[in-house]
């Protein structure tokens, strides 16, 4: 199984997080929440999340969630195995997600985060929260 680990990693507890505060724009922008999800594709030693899986989680667990639209990239990604203590690397997919920061968005991507766990045997997936001011 596959862990990520992230200095400011936040999957489990993510519908208890408290918001993070108000955000003052500039004209024309509007304050959102910004995610960015960290999914490693190895399943044991070998890389189990192909191109194809990937696109169907998408297209069926967070394109019904967020249908406002995302970007996911590919990335490289590295953490230390807690049970064997040594590092991993693998290859991974970086996913950015712009939205409103209410309860119920926090919810939709704690729902994410656990759909890929369970669908792809996965111990963790990185979630990073930030406040940003966007325009679209």
């Amino acid at each position: 199984m596959i862990r990520l680990s992230f200095a400011l990693f936040l999957a489990s507890t993510l519908s208890g997080c408290a918001g993070l505060g108000p955000q003052t724009c500039a004209p024309g922008q509007q304050a959102m929440l910004s995610a960015e999800l960290l999914f490693g594709r190895k399943i044991g030693d070998r890389v189990g999340v192909s191109e194809g899986a990937f696109r169907r989680f998408v297209d069926e667990e967070v394109t019904p969630r967020f249908p406002d639209g995302l970007t996911v990239l590919d990335a490289s990604g590295q953490y230390r195995d807690r049970e064997r203590g040594r590092l991993i690397r693998e290859p991974s997919k970086l996913m950015l997600i712009a939205t409103s920061d209410e309860s119920a968005n926090r919810e939709k991507l704690s729902m994410i985060v656990e759909a890929y766990k369970r669908s792809f045997s996965q111990q963790s997936v990185g979630l990073i929260l930030k406040p940003a001011c966007a325009w679209f």
